[in-house]
């Protein structure tokens, strides 16, 4: 099995381990996995895993499921949250078939990943450490988007923990599986983080220039709840509902005035420069690693986070 006979197995396993008798259980499950999506996520635990020489992709393989499910649970919770119509270039499972259902299938995702990771031992705890990391960093970025008070600093813990954290465990759970010696552990773990990082970044940015059927969600939710970089970028610690944004008197839509007020000044530049630094560091730490076709794909993927469209 080479890698992407691997990765088309993780996904047939993320298809396979929703199966219910419940039937809305088992529909709602499959219509946000069927949409697809870029499964970063497991092709970082399946090129770690790689890349320190492992052999079997079999043995590693319900981890890279596991966690593309913990973040598909998270999908289906924030569109519950942020009330987005659109996932993935289809209606959300909360648009779909409600609230109550919605929340359900979040959880029930939630619960099967605990099917797929407990014959592993020690990594159910890198496992619940991460989880406990997300919710903490969705948790924040609640508060923050109510209180209407996000600053850089702000924004810098919560993105680590609901992104990078999961990026990071994604990476070191497959070193650790592929028997990665501990120093190619840690580094895979920094280069899972960093890229995380850099993925939110730019994530935040799309959201707020690119338009919904390109980016395949709901557009400018993020800037009109008061969250993403560019949010607080422009806060400074101040309140950054969009209603505070600067508008001409003419102007009826506030979140059309926000963006013009994000593009007109250079947050957008200086996000994106974050985002290839973050990428730069990355790269860096993969210096540990022999040379092989999985460390080049390790590479490519640093940089495809940045340049990515949509």
């Amino acid at each position: 099995m080479d890698y992407q006979q691997a990765l088309n197995a993780a996904d047939q396993l993320l298809h396979d381990i929703v199966d219910s008798d419940v039937e809305v259980l088992r529909d709602a499950s499959r219509h946000i996995l069927e949409a697809g999506g870029k499964r970063v996520r497991p092709r970082l635990t399946l090129l770690a895993y790689e890349a320190v020489g492992g052999q079997n992709f079999r043995e590693v393989l319900p981890i890279a499921s596991a966690v593309e499910l913990v973040h598909t649970a998270t999908l289906v919770h924030d569109d519950i949250n942020d009330h987005g119509s659109l996932r993935r270039g289809r209606p959300t499972v909360n648009a779909r078939w409600g609230r109550t259902f919605a929340l359900l299938t979040g959880d029930y995702l939630f619960t099967k990943v605990y099917q797929l990771v407990a014959p592993f031992k020690e990594l159910n705890t890198v496992f619940a450490e991460m989880t406990v990391a997300l919710v903490e960093g969705e948790t924040l970025q609640a508060a923050a988007a109510k209180s209407g008070q996000l600053d850089r600093e702000t924004y810098a813990r919560i993105i680590a923990k609901k992104t990078a954290s999961l990026f990071g465990a994604a990476a070191k759970m497959g070193a650790m599986v592929g028997g990665g010696s501990q120093e190619q552990i840690n580094a895979l773990e920094q280069y899972g983080f960093n890229v995380g990082l850099a993925f939110q970044i730019v994530d935040d940015i799309l959201d707020l220039i690119a338009d919904s059927q390109k980016l395949g969600k709901t557009a400018g939710l993020d800037v009109a709840q008061g969250k993403g970089f560019a949010t607080a970028a422009a806060g400074n610690g101040t309140k950054t509902a969009v209603a505070t944004a600067v508008v001409d008197v003419d102007q009826t839509d506030p979140l059309t005035a926000f963006k013009q007020k994000m593009l007109s000044g250079n947050y957008i530049q200086e996000g994106r420069e974050q985002a290839t630094q973050l990428s730069a560091l990355a790269e860096m730490s993969l210096s540990v690693l022999p040379d092989s076709p999985a460390k080049e794909e390790l590479h490519k993927l640093a940089r495809m986070v940045i340049e990515r469209d949509h």
